[in-house]
């Protein structure tokens, strides 16, 4: 059973409510955040697009769109080389937008996952200089190629690297010495060095203010016009929408300028010009819906990524670039299959997953299982979910065409690409950040000896595997009402770095329950209060656990008749950590709380 744990920092929260409008409960909440500060506050409730960081305070990004403008201005030929997720294709449909717009001869690249592997590599630098390229410009990817910038270079091509990954280190005696490529520059909020505010953003965010910084310079060399005004305001617009997009997929904290860009991104998604978005939208069924970070990161970009898992992002890239309604419908309707098949081979991926860790009695601190004929484009997700099943950093290795290949994520209190580092004479090529990377081992007996090294060099103790619920406010169902509901939409967007906030209440009264659903995997529950006032309650989680949980406490046959009949107050009590929500059916509304755990 997870521990529970109610925050207990400390504030004026009256001021703070009467000074920006809103009950002390959401003044205590921002503080749980560590929201503090006047301007702070402010920006968290009210942030504008005016209170994002100026791109220019990014270690290389003058060089960067003064070397871009130039090319553009000299009639030089561009490739954007962008990576095969989410990520990677919105920064390079922002890059390629925003050098057209002004008039750059530019096209774009992407890795096939199997054949190129992650990131650049040395066949797309001698593909683009085959094809007459005269500057290469990296997005979501470019920090680690050291050789293969090594080899543009030679090749007599300019390279302009855009990234957001770690830069690659080398250790000794404690000292770090990190290894920049030696392109003519380097973008990287990561990197030593760069004074750039906030480091958490991902590469179509750095995509997007490298297009910000091109505008910004072209005009200050030419007066625009009132038209040039608009149209560059209107594709700044645009693509921050794919900015927002990329910002949820690759799992960014929404918190500071994330959240604006998120909030103001997802706001504007659904009156897009883009016919690929719109069309990708409309198979889905999410025309004229608000649109929210699940929709984003559970819907649209799994749709997405399927083609960079199963098939070639191109295709994905080439939906957003479409003219045509036509081909956008048949395109999108294309990954929506794809999507399918992918979630069919990730749920047997997992199956074997976990079959291989039960029947192994594996113990490991780090789980590292090798599922030889899994698709290596679903190692991620299948680790993603196995963390998600034991709470353990978990990598899941498949067999590549050269060697074994894999995709790890992490939990909180293990930093997986420094975890890495320290056994990286075992790769053939890795990268990733603190929650997830990816990597190449030569063979086999490699990958055990990665597994034993990572366990030998944990040390994560029992308390860093223990699930911590961080309970905000234990506060009474009676004052979960539609205008506190409605207030707290002023936190939104929730996600990683920005969760929902969590209430509790002790002494719920379980009154009658019925499972619905397809699957009759969801609880709907009427539930009382300490005072006898009637609630409906609704729970997603593990329903099977959850009745084992109420067999254990009260008995077969209570449990049985709560699902009959219904029982009376107080014959089954509990504490509830909950949610509360708006439910809408048949145009009406009603108050429900979403229970999120239980003890």
């Amino acid at each position: 059973m997870a521990k529970w744990m109610v925050a207990a920092k400390k504030a004026d929260f009256n001021q703070i409510a009467e000074k920006y409008h809103i009950t002390p409960v959401l003044a205590r909440i921002l503080r749980n955040r560590d929201i503090i500060e006047d301007e702070e506050i402010y920006r968290y409730l009210h942030g504008s697009m005016e209170d994002l960081y100026a791109p220019l305070l990014m270690k290389d990004m003058p060089q960067a769109a003064e070397i871009i403008l130039n090319k553009i201005r000299e009639g030089k030929s561009i490739r954007i080389i962008g990576d095969y997720d989410v990520d990677g294709i919105c920064s390079t449909h922002i890059l390629l937008t925003g050098i057209r717009a002004l008039g750059g001869k530019a096209d774009t690249d992407i890795p096939h996952r199997i054949k190129d592997g992650y990131g650049l590599s040395e066949g797309l630098i001698k593909s683009a200089a085959a094809d007459g390229i005269d500057t290469i410009i990296t997005c979501d990817n470019g920090i680690a190629a050291f050789s293969q910038i090594q080899t543009a270079k030679k090749l007599g091509m300019t390279v302009v690297i855009t990234d957001h990954h770690e830069v690659p280190f080398e250790e000794k005696g404690g000292e770090r010495t990190y290894l920049l490529p030696k392109a003519d520059a380097v973008v990287d909020p990561r990197q030593p060095k760069c004074g750039y505010p906030f480091k958490q953003i991902c590469g179509a965010v750095v995509a997007f203010k490298l297009v910000q910084a091109l505008f910004g310079k072209h005009f200050e060399r030419n007066r625009p016009t009132k038209e040039e005004e608009e149209s560059s305001g209107a594709i700044l617009d645009e693509i921050l929408i794919f900015a927002a997009l990329a910002t949820v997929c690759d799992v960014m904290e929404l918190r500071d300028e994330n959240r604006i860009i998120v909030k103001k991104g997802l706001a504007r998604m659904n009156n897009t010009s883009n016919l690929g978005l719109k069309a990708l939208l409309m198979v889905n069924g999410l025309e004229d819906k608000a649109l929210s970070p699940y929709h984003a990161g559970f819907i649209i970009g799994p749709c997405i990524n399927a083609t960079g898992r199963l098939d070639t992002a191109k295709r994905a890239l080439r939906l957003f670039e479409a003219d045509d309604r036509k081909e956008a419908i048949t395109i999108a309707e294309d990954l929506k299959s794809l999507n399918e098949s992918r979630k069919q081979m990730t749920e047997e991926g997992v199956r074997k997953a976990v079959e291989l860790v039960e029947k192994s009695g594996m113990q490991d601190k780090v789980l590292v299982i090798y599922l030889p004929e899994c698709h290596e484009s679903l190692a991620g997700i299948i680790a993603g979910r196995i963390r998600e099943k034991y709470g353990k950093p978990a990598f899941v290795l498949t067999k590549g065409e050269e060697g074994i290949k894999g995709s790890g994520r992490s939990i909180e209190a293990y930093h997986m690409y420094e975890e890495m580092s320290t056994c990286k004479e075992l790769f053939t090529k890795f990268g990733g950040h603190k929650m997830a990377a990816g990597l190449t081992l030569p063979n086999e007996k490699s990958a055990e000896l990665f597994r034993i090294k990572l366990n030998e060099n944990c040390n994560l103790t029992g308390e860093d595997f223990e699930e911590i619920v961080h309970i905000d406010v234990p506060m009474p169902l009676a004052l979960a009402d539609r205008d506190f509901i409605n207030e707290l939409s002023l936190l939104e967007p929730f996600g990683v770095g920005n969760p929902k906030p969590l209430f509790a209440r002790k002494g719920i009264s379980l009154l009658f329950g019925r499972k619905i659903g397809k699957n009759k995997n969801v609880g709907k529950y009427q539930i009382a209060d300490e005072n006898n006032n009637r609630y409906d309650m609704v729970y997603f989680g593990d329903l099977e656990k959850f009745d084992m949980f109420l067999n254990e406490r009260f008995g077969k046959t209570i449990v049985g008749r709560l699902y009959a009949d219904g029982v009376r107050a107080g014959e089954m009590t509990i504490s509830m950590a909950y949610y509360p929500d708006l439910n809408s059916y048949g145009g009406r509304e009603s108050v429900q709380m979403i229970m999120q755990y239980y003890c």
